[in-house]
């Protein structure tokens, strides 16, 4: 592998153009693409998660979109590494690939690693499971902020996986997640190049509104319909579907659960973007300056 292999990652909150920017920047370095969003690895969401179609491509090959079944059990550092293995693989035939998505969590798995933590008692994590299943996220939250403000204050509120994960760790090691996660960088035979890109807040909140409009055209109703069954399983555990769900049980109205929709879309981009702002190794672009970045990167 050459020296100057080089990963460009290029995050960036979801809506903000990363799937149309990197297929043009996979053209002009003309290489290809992994994908790092954890919304999209499941076949059977394509229309909840955006997920790039065929067309779309435009011939430009994707690593890690549509590869998992929502019924099979995948982890962070199993993505970590199978990606790896692919990064090796790629960086035999091109100088640069791209690391795409909005993830921080699996974006870091790839360029930095995760520390392998320990097996938790099957006991603690069914207890935990049954105590979220019982009374929500809020407990187990206020638990997490005794236990680890730091991770509190950065992990996916909505994400019950994380919180549960986290929780589990601390409880059975009495340390913090923080402190087990991380604790030294692993090393890359490649280099990190990180770009994210972002739009000013009213151009990335039009957009959210439209792509949200642009799913429903597409049938995110009848693929939510179809998927409703297995709600249960974690990979449906997110924004688009909890809401759809919720109308589908008719808790609420349809053209309220499409603005709940846009709403808690709009606050996942802000949560992402915390991630990304909070990192300090990122270089900030709008998906329209391509070329700046094609000077940057050659």
């Amino acid at each position: 592998m050459a020296k100057k292999s080089t990963l460009i990652v290029v995050a960036g909150p979801t809506a903000v153009g990363k799937t149309a920017f990197c297929i043009d920047l996979a053209k002009r370095l003309q290489t290809e693409i992994i994908s790092a969003d954890s919304r999209q690895f499941y076949r059977e969401t394509v229309i909840g998660t955006a997920a790039p179609t065929a067309e779309e491509m435009d011939g430009i090959a994707h690593h890690f979109v549509g590869h998992l079944s929502i019924h099979d059990y995948y982890n962070v550092s199993m993505y970590e590494q199978e990606a790896i293995a692919i990064c090796n693989q790629l960086f035999e035939k091109y100088p640069y690939i791209i690391l795409s998505g909005g993830s921080g969590l699996y974006l870091d798995a790839v360029c930095e690693g995760i520390d392998d933590l320990p097996d938790v008692d099957t006991h603690l994590r069914n207890n935990l499971q049954q105590q979220w299943e019982a009374e929500g996220i809020e407990p187990l939250l206020n638990q997490l902020f005794a236990l680890d403000e730091d991770y509190y204050h950065i992990v996916d509120k909505k994400n019950p996986k994380r919180v549960l994960r986290a929780l589990e760790v601390c409880m059975q090691t009495g340390k913090t997640y923080t402190s087990l996660r991380l604790q030294s960088q692993k090393e890359r035979n490649f280099n990190v190049l990180k770009l994210c890109l972002t739009l000013p807040r009213q151009p990335l909140c039009e957009r959210i509104n439209h792509r949200t409009d642009v799913m429903m055209q597409n049938g995110f109703l009848h693929e939510a319909e179809q998927l409703y069954p297995q709600k249960h399983l974690n990979a449906l555990n997110t924004v688009g579907y909890k809401e759809l769900f919720a109308y589908i049980e008719g808790k609420t109205s349809l053209d309220f659960a499409v603005e709940k929709i846009k709403t808690n879309t709009r606050r996942y981009a802000k949560r992402q973007m915390t991630w990304f702002n909070k990192k300090g190794d990122y270089r900030f672009f709008e998906p329209s300056q391509l070329e700046q970045i094609m000077k940057l990167i050659t």
